[in-house]
């Protein structure tokens, strides 16, 4: 599998578009906004978009993914059902944080813990790690020890927990009984940020030690 990194919006989201190179199917995770930049990366590496899989409701990662579904007729799939309030309000997500307006949109599927989710021959499987918010999920491809962590954790950080059902105890929850149990060597793409290693944010992540 091939995986680019392409940072959108003012907020610098890492979307992701993950290939798979035996079919040349894609899908993209976290679709934030700059919706002609993500086409042109599309087109440019010639494949054709199967999914479009979501971490969580906040705008900066769903911004595009009402016009990219209808431009490629792709099915939505995530983030878990509790994130559902976020999605409804994107209009009121837009106003207050000084997004242009885009359109609201219902995922195809719903994820819950324990869920696969495949393109091509390619599977992620999904972990529900609330906190950041009560619907976050993760994606996990086992082959390449690779996470999709979307804002639960990031590089000697971790998500906020101050947004609206937000819930800093059961983020850390997360976090050390969910994404620790996958092992130290893999490596996280974050929704912002650089990239780390699980074996690094345990022993160095200020909000983690203890």
């Amino acid at each position: 599998m091939k995986v680019s990194i392409i940072p959108v919006t003012s907020y610098q989201q890492n979307c992701s578009l993950l290939v798979c190179e035996k079919t040349g199917k894609a899908a993209l995770i976290d679709p934030g906004g700059d919706v002609e930049v993500l086409c042109a990366e599309i087109k440019q590496q010639n494949v054709s978009l199967e999914l479009i899989i979501l971490t969580h409701g906040h705008l900066d990662h769903v911004g595009g993914t009402a016009e990219l579904a209808a431009l490629f007729a792709a099915p939505i799939i995530g983030p878990h059902h509790d994130d559902e309030f976020l999605i409804t309000a994107i209009p009121s997500q837009c106003q207050r944080f000084g997004f242009s307006s885009v359109k609201t949109f219902a995922p195809t599927r719903w994820l819950k813990h324990g869920d696969t989710v495949q393109f091509g021959e390619q599977v992620l499987e999904v972990l529900h790690c609330p906190g950041h918010t009560p619907g976050h999920i993760v994606l996990f491809h086992r082959p390449l020890q690779l996470a999709f962590v979307g804002d639960v954790l990031f590089k000697n950080s971790v998500g906020r927990s101050d947004l609206p059902r937000g819930n800093h105890s059961q983020l850390i929850a997360s976090i050390k009984q969910h994404l620790w149990n996958l092992g130290e060597e893999v490596t996280f793409i974050p929704g912002h940020g650089e990239l780390s290693t699980f074996g690094a944010e345990m022993r160095h992540n200020p909000f983690l030690q203890g």
